[in-house]
């Protein structure tokens, strides 16, 4: 008994070290100070190699420092544990994307297809996945139509949103609109994503089309002083 009772005293400090660990570097993170949170998390998961978190906020890091071959890593590794996981794929997805960007032209055109499928397979395990939708619309607006680019796709994904996220609705068919010089159309629908939302970002999208688009930048600047007084009366 006296045997056993020292194992579980010995075991608890090892594991109250690891919590702590994890719960200091998930700190950091949430913080956005990830040059410190890195090397915490980076312990965490030589301690426990299947901590999903540790690996998710890892795969975060790297993205966020525009590491796109170690953030895969880390996303790939949490496909594998937890295949049906929606945003492991969409975040591989987004990382994929962001190389293919950065590839050259001929490399990129061989990455396009291996991106949809992850944000087609993050929508397809999670129907209401709104962010797989929107890096889908990007997707296909920025692609040259040779390659597969086309509005009407782009389209599709934002009608699917109007049951989703109506805000997300509009504010795609805006983002949409624009893409396309049809400013007033774009105009249009931004309003209609104030009147349901009233968000700081739905505000910020009609003021960008106002200043960047539309040459009016007093109307942005009037724009975003009616937010800040509807939201700090």
């Amino acid at each position: 008994m006296q045997k056993l009772i020292f194992q579980i005293l010995m075991i608890c400090p090892i594991l109250l070290f690891s919590q702590s660990d994890f719960e200091i570097g998930k700190k950091l993170f949430v913080q956005g100070n990830y040059a410190s949170a890195k090397p915490i998390l980076e312990n965490v998961i030589k301690e426990t190699p299947n901590h999903l978190t540790a690996l998710e906020y890892l795969g975060d890091i790297e993205g966020n420092n525009k590491s796109w071959d170690k953030a895969m890593e880390y996303y790939g590794k949490l496909i594998a544990l937890k295949p049906t996981e929606a945003n492991y794929h969409y975040k591989y997805g987004g990382c994929l994307g962001m190389k293919a960007k950065e590839s050259s032209k001929f490399k990129a055109l061989g990455m396009i297809d291996d991106v949809k499928g992850c944000f087609e397979k993050a929508i397809q395990l999670n129907p209401n996945h709104i962010e797989a939708r929107w890096a889908l619309i990007e997707l296909y607006l920025q692609l040259p139509g040779i390659v597969g680019g086309s509005e009407k796709k782009a389209q599709r994904y934002a009608n699917e949103l109007a049951k989703i996220s109506p805000v997300d609705f509009y504010l795609a068919k805006g983002r949409i609109a624009e893409y396309f010089n049809r400013y007033k159309e774009a105009e249009r629908n931004y309003k209609l994503a104030i009147e349901i939302g009233g968000s700081k970002t739905t505000y910020q999208k009609l003021a960008n089309l106002y200043k960047h688009k539309m040459n009016q930048p007093e109307k942005a600047k009037l724009l975003l002083e009616t937010y800040k007084e509807k939201t700090n009366p």
